[in-house]
Protein backbone atom coordinates (compact mmCIF):
# COMPACT_ATOMS: atom_id res chain seq x y z
CA UNK A 1 0.00 0.00 0.00
CA UNK A 2 2.72 2.47 0.96
CA UNK A 3 4.75 1.50 -2.08
CA UNK A 4 1.79 2.28 -4.34
CA UNK A 5 1.05 5.54 -2.51
CA UNK A 6 4.64 6.73 -2.98
CA UNK A 7 5.12 5.12 -6.39
CA UNK A 8 2.13 6.95 -7.86
CA UNK A 9 2.21 10.11 -5.72
CA UNK A 10 -1.31 9.62 -4.40
CA UNK A 11 -3.34 11.62 -1.93
CA UNK A 12 -4.46 9.49 1.04
CA UNK A 13 -8.08 9.77 -0.13
CA UNK A 14 -7.00 8.45 -3.52
CA UNK A 15 -5.12 5.42 -2.26
CA UNK A 16 -7.86 4.30 0.09
CA UNK A 17 -10.40 4.82 -2.71
CA UNK A 18 -8.69 2.63 -5.31
CA UNK A 19 -10.72 -0.37 -6.38
CA UNK A 20 -9.23 -3.65 -7.56
CA UNK A 21 -10.59 -2.94 -11.05
CA UNK A 22 -8.60 0.34 -11.12
CA UNK A 23 -5.31 -1.57 -11.22
CA UNK A 24 -4.16 -1.99 -14.78
CA UNK A 25 -0.98 -3.84 -13.92
CA UNK A 26 -0.34 -5.13 -17.44
CA UNK A 27 -0.28 -1.51 -18.61
CA UNK A 28 1.76 -0.39 -15.58
CA UNK A 29 -0.86 2.18 -14.54
CA UNK A 30 -3.43 2.76 -11.85
CA UNK A 31 -6.70 4.62 -12.44
CA UNK A 32 -7.14 7.28 -9.79
CA UNK A 33 -10.10 9.49 -8.98
CA UNK A 34 -8.78 12.73 -7.54
CA UNK A 35 -10.33 15.96 -6.37
CA UNK A 36 -13.66 16.67 -8.02
CA UNK A 37 -13.80 13.00 -9.08
CA UNK A 38 -11.38 13.79 -11.90
CA UNK A 39 -10.00 10.58 -13.35
CA UNK A 40 -6.36 10.14 -14.29
CA UNK A 41 -4.08 7.27 -15.18
CA UNK A 42 -0.82 7.27 -13.25
CA UNK A 43 2.16 5.13 -14.24
CA UNK A 44 3.52 2.76 -11.62
CA UNK A 45 6.88 1.05 -11.57
CA UNK A 46 7.97 -2.54 -11.09
CA UNK A 47 8.40 -2.21 -7.33
CA UNK A 48 4.84 -0.98 -6.80
CA UNK A 49 3.47 -3.57 -9.23
CA UNK A 50 5.33 -6.31 -7.36
CA UNK A 51 4.12 -5.13 -3.96
CA UNK A 52 0.50 -4.81 -5.09
CA UNK A 53 0.66 -8.17 -6.87
CA UNK A 54 1.91 -9.85 -3.70
CA UNK A 55 -0.83 -8.14 -1.66
CA UNK A 56 -3.49 -9.28 -4.15
CA UNK A 57 -2.24 -12.88 -4.16
CA UNK A 58 -1.32 -13.37 -0.51
CA UNK A 59 -2.94 -10.91 1.87
CA UNK A 60 -6.10 -9.47 0.39
CA UNK A 61 -7.84 -12.86 -0.08
CA UNK A 62 -7.38 -13.55 3.65
CA UNK A 63 -8.86 -10.15 4.54
CA UNK A 64 -11.79 -10.19 2.11
CA UNK A 65 -15.00 -11.12 3.92
CA UNK A 66 -17.47 -9.78 1.40
CA UNK A 67 -17.54 -6.28 2.89
CA UNK A 68 -14.70 -4.73 0.92
CA UNK A 69 -17.04 -3.50 -1.84
CA UNK A 70 -14.29 -3.90 -4.44
CA UNK A 71 -11.83 -1.59 -2.65
CA UNK A 72 -8.21 -2.58 -3.04
CA UNK A 73 -7.02 -1.92 0.49
CA UNK A 74 -8.91 -3.55 3.34
CA UNK A 75 -8.62 -3.36 7.10
CA UNK A 76 -8.30 -6.37 9.43
CA UNK A 77 -12.11 -6.71 9.50
CA UNK A 78 -12.31 -6.96 5.71
CA UNK A 79 -13.84 -3.52 5.23
CA UNK A 80 -12.50 -0.60 3.21
CA UNK A 81 -9.49 1.00 4.79
CA UNK A 82 -10.26 4.39 6.33
CA UNK A 83 -8.06 7.49 6.31
CA UNK A 84 -7.30 6.89 9.98
CA UNK A 85 -6.39 3.27 9.25
CA UNK A 86 -4.03 4.41 6.50
CA UNK A 87 -2.42 6.91 8.91
CA UNK A 88 -1.96 4.19 11.54
CA UNK A 89 -0.30 1.81 9.07
CA UNK A 90 2.04 4.56 7.88
CA UNK A 91 2.84 5.55 11.48
CA UNK A 92 3.65 1.91 12.31
CA UNK A 93 6.13 1.51 9.44
CA UNK A 94 7.72 4.91 10.03
CA UNK A 95 8.38 3.88 13.65
CA UNK A 96 9.66 0.43 12.63
CA UNK A 97 12.09 2.02 10.18
CA UNK A 98 13.51 4.29 12.88
CA UNK A 99 12.53 7.54 11.14
CA UNK A 100 12.23 10.29 13.72
CA UNK A 101 10.97 13.07 11.43
CA UNK A 102 7.23 13.65 11.07
CA UNK A 103 5.92 11.62 8.14
CA UNK A 104 2.36 11.92 6.85
CA UNK A 105 0.64 10.37 3.84
CA UNK A 106 1.28 13.68 2.07
CA UNK A 107 5.01 13.22 2.73
CA UNK A 108 4.91 10.25 0.34
CA UNK A 109 3.23 12.39 -2.32
CA UNK A 110 5.69 15.23 -1.76
CA UNK A 111 8.64 12.82 -2.01
CA UNK A 112 7.24 11.37 -5.25
CA UNK A 113 7.09 14.81 -6.89
CA UNK A 114 10.44 15.95 -5.52
CA UNK A 115 12.22 12.78 -6.64
CA UNK A 116 10.77 13.05 -10.14
CA UNK A 117 11.84 16.68 -10.50
CA UNK A 118 15.29 16.03 -9.02
CA UNK A 119 15.64 13.23 -11.54
CA UNK A 120 14.91 15.62 -14.42
CA UNK A 121 11.20 14.99 -15.03
CA UNK A 122 9.22 17.60 -16.95
CA UNK A 123 7.09 19.84 -14.71
CA UNK A 124 3.99 19.31 -16.90
CA UNK A 125 4.35 15.54 -16.64
CA UNK A 126 4.60 15.78 -12.85
CA UNK A 127 1.54 18.07 -12.84
CA UNK A 128 -0.42 15.45 -14.77
CA UNK A 129 0.66 12.59 -12.51
CA UNK A 130 -0.24 14.55 -9.37
CA UNK A 131 -3.59 15.59 -10.81
CA UNK A 132 -2.98 19.30 -10.26
CA UNK A 133 -5.36 21.52 -12.22
CA UNK A 134 -2.95 24.47 -12.05
CA UNK A 135 0.78 24.33 -12.84
CA UNK A 136 1.47 26.83 -10.04
CA UNK A 137 0.51 24.15 -7.50
CA UNK A 138 3.14 21.82 -8.97
CA UNK A 139 5.76 24.60 -9.07
CA UNK A 140 5.92 24.47 -5.27
CA UNK A 141 8.04 21.34 -5.71
CA UNK A 142 10.54 23.17 -7.91
CA UNK A 143 11.36 25.37 -4.91
CA UNK A 144 12.52 22.27 -3.04
CA UNK A 145 14.59 21.31 -6.09
CA UNK A 146 16.20 24.77 -6.20
CA UNK A 147 17.03 24.54 -2.50
CA UNK A 148 18.66 21.18 -3.12
CA UNK A 149 20.68 22.62 -6.02
CA UNK A 150 21.80 25.54 -3.85
CA UNK A 151 22.95 23.20 -1.09
CA UNK A 152 24.87 21.03 -3.57
CA UNK A 153 26.48 24.13 -5.06
CA UNK A 154 27.44 25.46 -1.63
CA UNK A 155 28.85 22.12 -0.57
CA UNK A 156 30.86 21.28 -3.68
CA UNK A 157 31.70 24.49 -5.52
CA UNK A 158 34.95 26.18 -4.43
CA UNK A 159 33.23 29.56 -4.33
CA UNK A 160 29.96 28.27 -2.91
Amino acid sequence: MLELAYGAGLRVSEWIGIEVKDLLLEDHVVRVFGKGSKERLVPIGRTAIGAVGLYLRELRPRLEKGEGKGKLFLNARGRSLSRMGAWQILRKYVALSGIVKHVSPHTLRHSFATHLLEGGADLRAVQEMLGHADISTTQIYTHVDREYLRSVHKQFHPRG
